[in-house]
């Protein structure tokens, strides 16, 4: 009786929309996450920012969303903070303005505080980007599939933070958008959704990589004898078009902190302050490998790590997705490895390779292999907001940020 009752609201629940079944497993997912969250928060002590035990929407406002939180009230400096001895610090210059924007404008409408104006921003963000990821995975899978694609996406490790008043979620969301465009053809109109892309977060500069490289491609198709051309010359040209614009969108926010400052490199240096050191291209993860795993090993481990992700590009289920987020996530893997300094945020920082959900969901059509996967992410959800979102002081002093 229980399993016919079980059958019959799995057809009830198939005949939804697909909008309405991915908002469902988007809200549902987003809801063990608040689970998580709140077990954590009534086992977090003494930090920064409020007394023990916090409640939820406390505990979710912290970290970054503080600072985010600070731009609507007081913006960006003019000048830049210094020590006394002339080295910048830390200030608002490292976010960009498209989220705390949009937190502004709805807390001028509702006169909400700063941090639950963000709040639903992120959450409706949140929602957006599950619905654009799932749009993008449709393009190129049945149904089903997509979903499951979705439903990883949605209960990844750190997908709690589409919850949280990061920029995350909106950048997704962007980000989705944008490659549906892209991959569906629709080149001018992927260009408002770029330069909103690059005031999202700094993703301008692979994403401007990925269509660059996408129109030497397509360029080569068209010309390239015994070849079938995949573009018009018109499509072309919209490629080369959308092209330039990321690159020119990618430097709007470098540019305008060197308005606001005076200072044509404020944005390089306000970034490189949480890193502690100028920035040198690759060298930070040589750094972390030799911390983590020797002098030998760890000269070895970037390489290593750049040869298996290459093997993962040429795997069957991630060759399914399609040459344009291929490109994407080659690019924005390549942009880590040339700027970032590795540490415990870049789990959140791999966010943007989301592509590779519907890979995972590509390997295998047996329920049990996806069950697993999810019951594995969620487990894992639990690991990174009690290592990483919840404060516990490390004695030299702060905490390793999420």
């Amino acid at each position: 009786m229980l399993t016919g009752y079980g059958s019959r609201a799995a057809d009830a629940v198939r005949r939804w929309p697909w909008w309405l079944q991915v908002a469902v497993l988007y809200i549902a997912a987003r809801l063990v996450s608040a689970c998580i969250f709140m077990a954590a928060a009534l086992h977090q002590g003494p930090n920064p920012w409020f007394p023990p035990a916090p409640d939820y929407w406390n505990f979710i406002n912290i970290w970054d969303a503080r600072w985010y939180g600070r731009i609507i009230t007081d913006g960006y400096p003019t000048v830049l903070p210094t020590d006394g001895a002339g080295n910048v610090q830390e200030n608002a210059w490292a976010f960009y303005p498209l989220f705390p924007a949009l937190g502004r404008a709805l807390a001028g409408l509702t006169g909400m505080n700063a941090g639950a104006a963000l709040t639903v921003v992120a959450m409706l963000s949140g929602l957006a980007a599950a619905l654009a990821v799932y749009s993008l995975f449709r393009h190129k899978v049945p149904h089903s599939t997509a979903l499951w694609g979705t439903a990883f996406f949605a209960t990844f490790p750190v997908s709690a933070i589409l919850q949280v008043p990061y920029a995350e979620p909106l950048t997704i969301f962007l980000l989705a958008a944008a490659l549906l465009l892209v991959v569906r053809q629709r080149y001018l109109w992927a260009m408002p959704v770029v330069v909103l892309l690059c005031l999202s977060r700094p993703v301008g500069v692979p994403f401007a990589a990925m269509v660059g490289l996408l129109f030497i491609v397509r360029l080569v198709e068209r010309f390239r004898p015994g070849m079938a051309a995949v573009h018009s010359p018109r499509e072309l040209v919209s490629l080369a078009g959308l092209t330039a614009l990321c690159g020119v969108s990618a430097l709007l926010w470098p540019a305008a902190a060197w308005a606001a400052t005076g200072d044509i490199a404020a944005y390089t240096k306000t970034e490189t302050v949480w890193r502690g050191h100028d920035l040198v291209l690759f060298k930070p993860w040589f750094d972390t490998g030799v911390d983590l795993f020797g002098p030998v090993l760890g000269l070895l481990a970037p390489f290593v790590f750049t040869g298996l992700f290459a093997l993962l590009l040429f795997s069957p289920p991630v060759v399914r997705l399609g040459a344009e987020i291929r490109l994407w996530c080659a690019c924005y893997m390549g942009y880590l490895l040339l700027f970032l300094h590795p540490q415990t945020s870049t789990f959140r920082m791999l966010l943007p390779l989301f592509p590779l959900a519907l890979g995972a969901a590509l390997v295998s059509r047996s329920r049990a292999y996806r069950g697993t996967v999810l019951v594995m992410f969620v487990l894992l959800q639990i690991v990174w907001i009690v290592w990483l979102w919840a404060w516990a002081q490390l004695p030299g002093g702060g905490d390793y940020p999420p």
